[in-house]
């Protein structure tokens, strides 16, 4: 499954009653595409899917599938710690339309390696979907060892992974030991470029949220065969890149779309907007020559 290179992990917008604003939806859906972005990832943990009901995340699922129509690939977040939940919800996403998945591990129980292949193994065989998994030991307490990726890609439907546990060799032993039609993809903006360089397809981004066409570019340059321009590039962005955890996400990339107009910066708890000092880090490393669309 490549979804090109620059994937956007989608926040979703919420008005001041903490409610999915569809209108805002719409909006983002159309800016993202329009700014760099590949494929749209949604209700995945960016889209504050912890605090999405199961009938929030379809109807999500649905409304964004009809709005992009065609245009780049839609992951619907259909992963949690609960097997059969996550089965369920797989299959309703399914009908929806949408074009892949997208499983975290299972986060808090801290499975065994052996729970967490079966696990992923049987929600894989419940779809006719592709699946990408998604490792980031720090949100979820517990990883994939890579030995267990390798494992689990030699399974049909399984074609990619978000790898967030920032080890360098870990990943490069799963792009060596990975059959050629699996994809990994970044899941730290700033290691776009660094795991690009050993193999690596792209990123599942945060940051293109605002750096879309930057982050493009970067990625195009290398891929194109320049990589001192895509490596001045990386040095450029990541100032801005690393504003965007000057809090937990989404809070930091909500409040700068809301400095760009886009949308609101409205979170559900237990996420909090920022505060002024955080606000102000933001303002002071927004990238100058980030170009933006609002319609």
């Amino acid at each position: 499954m490549n979804v090109g290179k620059i994937s956007t992990a989608m926040v979703t917008p919420f008005d001041e009653q903490e409610e999915v604003d569809y209108g805002a939806v719409t909006k983002l859906v159309n800016y993202l595409i329009s700014n760099g972005s590949d494929s749209l990832v949604i209700a995945g943990t960016t889209g504050e899917s912890p605090t999405l009901s199961t009938e929030e995340k379809i109807t999500l699922f649905e409304h964004v599938v009809k709005i992009v129509n065609g245009r780049v690939p839609v992951i619907a977040g259909t992963g949690s710690n609960n097997t059969k939940a996550s089965i369920e919800l797989t299959k309703r996403a399914e009908q929806t339309g949408v074009d892949a998945v997208m499983l975290v591990t299972p986060y808090y129980s801290k499975p065994s390696q052996e729970g967490m292949y079966l696990h992923f193994k049987k929600i894989a065989e419940s779809t006719h979907l592709p699946v990408m998994l998604y490792n980031i030991p720090g949100r979820s307490a517990a990883g994939l060892n890579p030995e267990t990726i390798v494992r689990l890609s030699r399974i049909e439907n399984i074609t990619a992974v978000k790898e967030a546990s920032g080890d360098l060799d870990a990943i490069a032993y799963i792009i060596e030991n990975t059959p050629e039609y699996f994809h990994l993809y970044s899941g730290d903006d700033t290691l776009t470029l660094p795991i690009m360089s050993i193999g690596g397809t792209g990123v599942v981004s945060v940051a293109s949220h605002i750096l879309g066409n930057e982050m493009q570019d970067m990625a195009q340059s290398f891929a194109n065969g320049h990589p001192q321009y895509a490596a001045k590039r990386h040095r450029e962005l990541l100032p801005t890149m690393k504003s965007f955890t000057v809090a937990p996400s989404p809070a930091p990339i909500k409040a700068a779309l809301e400095l760009q107009g886009v949308i609101s910066a409205d979170v559900r708890l237990p996420m909090i907007r920022l505060n002024e000092e955080e606000m102000n880090v933001l303002r002071s490393t927004l990238h100058p020559t980030t170009t933006f669309f609002v319609s």
